[in-house]
């Protein structure tokens, strides 16, 4: 959970007032690393779990703060959108009956939340990116209104202009703008967090980088946004776009992310990352501060370095140093593995941080030095592959050895795995409980993401993408109450979706999107061939800047061609002699009925859907002959 008190940094001499404290943090956090400040000897391992809250309808529900009143647990607290939430897993240590004990843990307070959500009418759902989430469910105006939210979204507005662009390529292609980069909230995960000792930090932080790919490659959940089928693991390609504060420029300059996968080995120890992220990212936040860290350091009292950390809360490594204070006083380093999705149950995560936590002990057991064996380009290429194709691609391992995901992770991690938590001296019903998840999830081949792409692709034709989504969406739930793992899902039959109400239904849930259109100055034959071609009986009109500017229907040409000779007149006219300039419209955030009601009282046979003067859809009477006969099918007995 990050630090609330936090604030935008809008003045030159706010934003030098936190640079002195970071410096001053660094040089503090250098002098603890010096004279041995830190736990030793002392592996704790925890968790946070981020989930979704849905509506009766499974599309995103706006109410964390009343879940939070309604709830009044310590660990439980807001996330960036008003429809997402994290509890914080109670630290311990790395041994015995550890894992269990955490899923244990999660499993009674996600109870808890979920009780609380029922008397407000929600549901609570573990997913990397909630498949019924929409265009305006992300957009400003959904922010948990808590200051460090506002300030975080101002700050990367300030730095990157007014339009956030996605573009991310997968089965389909989603290319969208957004006013904000809000769209950081569709993401979820599950991040978990492992103590090490000050000196082992550099070869344990290593070893996270070389095995990240692999062990994403079987715990990606996140295939589907806005209806698209794009990477494995989305998550990664969204929050990469999403708090990207680089400009385009025609220069070939290096500049880096600042959600990033790193840029080379840790060489030495911790600081490395820390003075690499202030040398790269500007300072987006300020705090109030009550500390001088330097001055507590040399009075041998534990500082709580806010400005280093709050600087590091906003560059988003996915294997992320983190300075805590433990309860006995003692400051300590911990390595958080941000790459997880959320879901698709509590088992499967549990197991998905055996795996990691188990590879994290056996590999610093078994070698002096991973950077030996493997390059860093290598382990990079290996976690953006897997993101992309989870367990269907290849991967180099050590001394160039190549590997399909299922090989490596079945012949040489799961028995690596095994050894180091037996050396933490984890249960064996823990160890076996947990790593057989991975062996019979890999084995079978069946990720969050190869099931929700096995039940889209499955539906693709005889359901729309709302039905299919929403379908997806509540099956998921089902068996994360009974905390079934992924591997043992069923593939869902559009008839088990126990509550659709079209009257509820949104514009932008039926509407079509791949749209034809034409242009003011196009030729009229064009237009009719179009439609003749396409089987079309109305055709969107933009201008050469993308605007929505009118609709050629096909009563329009027929009228024309009453008023004029054929062959004659007709082939000298442009589309905007005979195009509707003014046709009736709808947003897309309106109701599926608003847009019935406006249909029937002009007996009008089409609605283009434009937002902000731009045509994001069509809506004709053909979306709702498809919807009618799929209600038709759904209650014909």
């Amino acid at each position: 959970m990050g630090d609330f008190n936090v604030k935008l940094a809008t003045s030159k001499a706010e934003i030098k007032k936190f640079t002195k404290n970071l410096l001053k943090d660094v040089q503090a956090f250098e002098l603890m690393l010096k004279d041995n400040w830190f736990e030793k000897g002392v592996y704790r391992i925890g968790a946070e779990q981020e989930f979704c809250l849905v509506d009766e309808n499974v599309k995103p529900y706006p109410i964390n703060l009343d879940i939070l009143k309604t709830c009044k647990m310590e660990n439980l607290s807001p996330e960036l959108a008003k429809f997402n939430l994290e509890t914080n897993v109670t630290p311990q240590d790395f041994k015995g009956k550890a894992l269990s004990n955490m899923e244990e843990e999660i499993k009674r307070d996600l109870k808890k939340i979920e009780k609380a959500a029922k008397k407000h009418n929600a549901d609570i759902i573990l997913t990397g990116i909630l498949p019924t989430v929409r265009k305006f469910d992300v957009e400003r105006e959904n922010i948990t209104p808590i200051e460090r939210y506002f300030a975080l979204m101002d700050a990367l507005r300030k730095m990157r202009g007014e339009e956030f662009l996605i573009n991310i390529h997968g089965i389909d292609e989603l290319n969208i703008k957004l006013n904000s980069g809000m769209i950081e909230a569709a993401n979820t995960g599950f991040q978990v967090h492992l103590q090490v000792d000050q000196h082992e930090f550099a070869k344990r932080y290593n070893i996270a980088q070389a095995i990240a790919g692999p062990v994403l490659s079987s715990a990606v959940n996140s295939p589907l946004l806005f209806g698209k089928r794009l990477w494995r693991e989305t998550r990664i390609a969204l929050f990469q776009q999403a708090i990207d504060t680089r400009v385009s420029d025609e220069h070939l300059r290096d500049r880096h992310p600042r959600v990033t996968f790193g840029t080379d080995w840790v060489k030495n120890d911790v600081t490395d990352i820390f003075k690499e992220d202030i040398l790269r990212y500007r300072v987006l936040l300020g705090a109030n501060f009550e500390e001088d860290s330097l001055r507590k350091v040399y009075k041998g009292e534990t500082p709580k370095l806010k400005a280093l950390t709050v600087h590091n809360s906003t560059v988003y490594r996915w294997n992320r140093p983190v300075y805590g204070v433990s309860a006995n006083g003692k400051p300590h380093l911990r390595i958080e593995a941000r790459m997880f999705p959320s879901g698709p149950s509590i088992l499967d995560e549990m197991a998905n941080a055996a795996l990691w936590l188990g590879l994290m002990e056996g590999y610093a057991n078994q070698l002096d030095d991973v950077t030996k064996h493997i390059t860093f380009d290598q382990a990079k290429s290996n976690f953006y592959a897997a993101a992309r194709g989870g367990l269907t691609k290849q991967f180099t391992w050590f001394n160039d050895k190549k590997y399909y995901a299922k090989d490596l992770i079945l012949n040489e991690f799961l028995p690596v795995a095994e050894k180091g938590l037996k050396l933490r001296k984890i249960h064996q019903d823990d160890i076996d409980r947990y790593l057989n998840v991975i062996r019979e999830r890999v084995d079978k081949e069946t990720s969050g993401s190869t099931w929700m792409l096995k039940t889209y692709n499955d539906f693709k034709d005889r359901a729309s993408k709302e039905e299919i989504l929403s379908t997806i969406t509540l099956h998921t739930i089902k068996n994360q109450k009974e905390n079934l793992p992924v591997h043992k899902w069923e593939i869902p039959k559009l008839k088990d979706l126990p509550h659709w109400h079209p009257a509820k239904l949104l514009v932008e849930e039926v509407m079509k999107t791949d749209v034809l259109s034409a242009q003011p100055d196009d030729i009229v034959e064009f237009v009719a061939d179009m439609m003749d071609w396409a089987k079309l009986r109305y055709v969107p009109i933009e201008d050469e800047k993308g605007q929505f500017v009118g609709l050629v229907t096909a009563r329009s040409i027929l009228k024309t061609l009453r008023q004029q000779t054929v062959g004659k007149r007709l082939k000298d006219l442009k589309v905007k002699d005979l195009m509707l300039k003014d046709p009736y419209t709808i947003r897309p955030d309106q109701k599926l009925s608003d847009a019935i009601k406006i249909m029937d009282e002009h007996k009008i046979g089409s609605l283009p859907v434009v937002q902000n003067g731009k045509l994001v859809g069509m809506l004709t009477e053909t979306e709702f002959f498809h919807l009618s006969r799929r209600l038709f099918e759904r209650f014909k007995d």
